[in-house]
């Protein structure tokens, strides 16, 4: 998407993890900042924009670029605090109501998400990007109420179909809404927004998840003790790797007895399910008969000590259907000779 230029308006910037955003002519310090946060450099690109920002501390560019980088760095009460006050002085941009969307949804409230995506899709709207996100929040909030609905009437089979179709929308790699990022090319006129996708007729809809809830899950495979090893050995950052590595294949060939077992036994489910509803729902998605490619790209390794490491890294998932980046950490523990997923979850 371009915006023609007037005084009173920014234009779009984007970065990865299929983030979009506005374009516009920057200074030195913006474009090295950018190219830091590219390279997933994002401590010394806050540098560079504080820097920037400490002579044009005004500037809606730096601003913005500060709110992504906030946003990376984990930090979303700042971000938010950033992105408010840009959608509040200037009321005509799309991409700050966009991203204030996704920090609020990325907390739970959907409800403060929708607003800000209605925001943005009304001062701008042919902005694709927040009405893909817009579609994601419905589907979102239209699972919870599913929810809700199985927990006051578990019989409730036409519920149950259609909250696994909505919850299909997110299959692989969860992807966070598209959050709108730093580009210093202009952007190029976007497609028109593709229709939400629609839950298929109930008559050809996959088998309630309370059937497959009873199915036989794949179980994490028992552990062999071996002699404890040095710590230099437990430490092992390859050995951590490895293990990701591993996963990420099984994942990939659609493996879900050796992809399963690399999840702890105090694995903690992502929304706190019972663990054999959580692996019945990924023994469903990890199986199907179509091409997955689950690609790891910069993984970092940090120990907090002999027997729990954490691994955080940029996720590349694919298949025929679905396509989404995102960064993802992985809390690993060390069982024996192997290392086990103990947590998994988006972003930091």
């Amino acid at each position: 998407m371009t915006f023609k230029s007037a005084a009173a308006r920014l234009a779009a910037i984007a970065v990865c993890l299929g983030l979009a955003a506005p374009a516009f002519a920057q200074a030195d310090e913006l474009q090295e900042a950018q190219q830091l946060l590219k390279q997933g450099q994002t401590d010394r690109a806050m540098e560079r924009v504080e820097q920037f920002l400490k002579t044009r501390p005004k500037d809606a560019r730096g601003r913005f670029l500060r709110g992504i980088l906030l946003t990376e760095q984990n930090k979303p009460a700042e971000a938010i605090r950033v992105f408010t006050e840009l959608t509040q002085e200037y009321p005509e941009l799309p991409e700050p109501y966009n991203n204030l969307a996704v920090l609020h949804a990325s907390q739970g409230q959907y409800d403060k998400a929708r607003a800000a995506l209605e925001m943005a899709i009304r001062t701008h709207p042919s902005y694709a990007t927040a009405h893909e996100n817009l579609g994601d929040i419905y589907a979102k909030m239209a699972s919870q109420a599913y929810d809700k609905a199985l927990q006051l009437d578990r019989n409730n089979q036409a519920a149950q179909t259609k909250l696994n179709l909505i919850r299909d929308l997110f299959t692989g790699a969860p992807r966070p809404p598209k959050i709108a990022a730093a580009k210093a090319e202009p952007a190029k006129p976007a497609p028109a927004a593709a229709a939400a996708a629609k839950p298929a007729p109930a008559a050809v809809a996959a088998a309630p998840a309370v059937a497959a809830t009873t199915a036989v899950a794949a179980k994490p495979a028992t552990t062999v003790k071996e002699p404890a090893k040095p710590a230099a050995a437990a430490n092992s950052e390859d050995a951590v790797l490895k293990a990701v590595e591993a996963w990420a294949s099984a994942w990939s060939g659609n493996d879900v007895s050796a992809y399963l077992a690399r999840y702890a036994p105090d694995f903690k489910t992502p929304d706190g399910e019972p663990r054999a509803a959580w692996e019945a729902d990924r023994k469903a998605k990890v199986a199907k008969p179509r091409k997955i490619s689950v690609r790891i790209e910069s993984p970092k390794v940090s120990f907090a000590d002999a027997n729990r490491a954490t691994v955080t890294f940029r996720q590349h998932y694919q298949s025929n259907t679905f396509k989404a980046s995102a960064n993802k950490t992985l809390v690993m523990i060390r069982s024996g000779n192997q290392w086990l997923i103990q947590e998994e979850r988006i972003g930091g």
